[in-house]
């Protein structure tokens, strides 16, 4: 059975933990030289042409209709406007502040959770949902002193994504997960194709086509292909490993998101941001243990 190999699991997670900077690295790497809609075309196309070749060899279901076309839509508008909520970020904050600003979507989504879908949240994890948003403000501050209102564009992200995972939660027993990414990327080309070709009339810098060098025409393929892996090794260290001992692992994206930016950017948190990336790793993990201890108490005993 594929749960009885948690060790692969955790590793999967790792590799993802690790890959996931990275790419956001390269995406910091080309934010002042290529366009952002360039960007996020590539980095959907990318995914398609890795997908669907996939999809169509193993024969797996992807044509959908109704209520999961829909939300595949909705879901689908929604990535692109996280992912480009993080691109542009990138552009402005060191790449362990934004990472870490993004971080505090567990809290949302523990949020989202109790007032949207009526799931019970007891105190204790509120409270360390408002110390978590606490110590997300203290990453927030230097960073908005600096650079203003881009500070906030990780808030952006964490907001989007929660709603991204919640629509996930909802179509998820119904999609194969491969499929689901595969016709995103198709989706995602054809909503930003369109806007592409709106900037080039109204001489948008942002959502116009330019050429490359090879080395940015390389790091652009390089976003796609990572992005696309590291959905992919997320999943599958979901078939490995249930997500109550995966869950925690993924904080480590923030101290391998640190150690990047220092190798790549030379850019290290101050102390005030330190601080607050502590305090949104703790709460963070305390939500998790809090619910992993309450799953087990209403968990039917098995006769």
């Amino acid at each position: 059975m594929a749960q009885d190999r948690p060790l692969l699991g955790i590793m999967l997670m790792l590799c993802f933990c690790i890959i996931a900077p990275l790419g956001d690295a390269v995406a910091k790497l080309l934010g002042q030289s290529v366009p952002l809609g360039q960007v996020l075309l590539v980095r959907f196309a990318v995914q398609a042409l890795i997908l669907f070749p996939i999809v169509l060899l193993t024969r797996r279901h992807w044509r959908m209709r109704g209520r999961i076309l829909g939300l595949t839509l909705l879901r689908t508008v929604l990535h692109i406007i996280g992912i480009g909520a993080m691109f542009s970020a990138l552009r402005f904050l060191p790449l362990a502040d934004a990472v870490a600003i993004a971080f505090v979507m567990p809290f949302l989504m523990l949020l989202l959770g109790r007032f949207v879908l009526g799931e019970e949240v007891g105190l204790r994890r509120l409270a360390a949902c408002v110390v978590g948003f606490a110590g997300t403000l203290l990453v927030i501050q230097p960073s908005f002193a600096i650079v203003g209102w881009p500070a906030l564009l990780p808030l952006v992200v964490a907001v989007v994504f929660s709603l991204f995972m919640l629509i996930t939660r909802q179509i998820a027993k119904e999609t194969d997960p491969i499929s689901l990414q595969a016709v995103s990327g198709v989706i995602a080309c054809a909503m930003i194709l369109p806007l592409l070709g709106l900037g080039a009339l109204a001489d948008f810098g942002e959502l116009q086509i330019i050429a490359t060098d090879r080395g940015s025409a390389a790091l652009l393929l390089l976003i796609g292909v990572m992005g696309t892996v590291a959905h992919l090794l997320m999943t599958w260290s979901l078939r490995y490993a249930p997500s109550a001992t995966l869950a925690p692992m993924q904080y480590l994206e923030i101290p391998f998101a640190t150690l990047i930016g220092w190798l790549v950017f030379s850019d290290l948190p101050n102390l005030l941001a330190s601080i607050g990336i502590c305090v949104t790793i703790a709460s963070g993990l305390y939500v998790l243990i809090r619910e992993r201890t309450m799953s087990r108490q209403v968990a039917p005993e098995v006769p």
